[in-house]
């Protein structure tokens, strides 16, 4: 039985790369020479597809960049809120020192009202509608803060009291006020006056 010729289609072979190696730089020839033998897959010496080194380095570069300016406007941000935080307490304290000075200055004024008052209930002077108006008037200073100072049998503070009069006593141990002659008042810290009282206490040493 005759075998008939097996012709090869012309699709089917390899195309045939034809390269001018006159002249070419031996460096370029070797990077040839190693492609031919990686075959087609494997890497180019041009460099072609693949990662440029300055284009990851400059990639890097814009990220930490980005990453410092939004720590710097993070910063920014909490030192502004801090500031206005700041600013709102410091509003706020000046508002209230403000209105207790205000508060200090009106009832400072009307410590003679309150005398005039005192002195009337100790000679029991004050009945009707001046009873009335008294009370109300206490009601409403109290309200602001308004605390009277002084009371009989009080341990003497020459920061709240005003010695008028010493008396000594030899069975006195400490310094006592005796009798009040005239109420002090205080509004928080702040001691509008001294209490004027009578102190009875030691006999002072020779």
């Amino acid at each position: 039985m005759s075998k008939e010729p097996h012709f090869t289609h012309h699709s089917e072979l390899s195309p045939v790369a034809v390269r001018d190696l006159r002249g070419a730089d031996p460096v370029v020839l070797r990077a040839w020479r190693r492609q031919d033998a990686v075959g087609p897959a494997g890497p180019r010496p041009d460099g072609v597809g693949e990662a440029r080194p300055d284009s990851a380095r400059a990639d890097r570069t814009e990220a930490a960049q980005r990453r410092e300016r939004i720590a710097e406007l993070t910063a920014d941000l909490q030192r502004v809120k801090a500031e206005y935080d700041n600013y709102r307490k410091r509003v706020h304290r000046d508002r209230l020192a403000i209105r207790e000075i205000a508060v200090v200055n009106v009832l400072t004024g009307l410590l003679p009202v309150l005398d005039v008052v005192e002195e009337a209930r100790r000679r029991d002077d004050v009945s009707g509608a001046a009873a009335v108006i008294s009370d109300v008037l206490e009601e409403r200073l109290a309200a602001l803060g308004l605390r009277a100072v002084g009371a009989a049998g009080e341990l003497f503070d020459p920061h709240t009291h005003e010695a008028i009069t010493y008396l000594a006593s030899g069975a006195a141990r400490e310094p006592l006020c005796t009798e009040v002659l005239r109420h002090g008042y205080q509004v928080g810290d702040h001691l509008l006056r001294p209490a004027q009282v009578v102190v009875t206490g030691p006999t002072p040493a020779a």
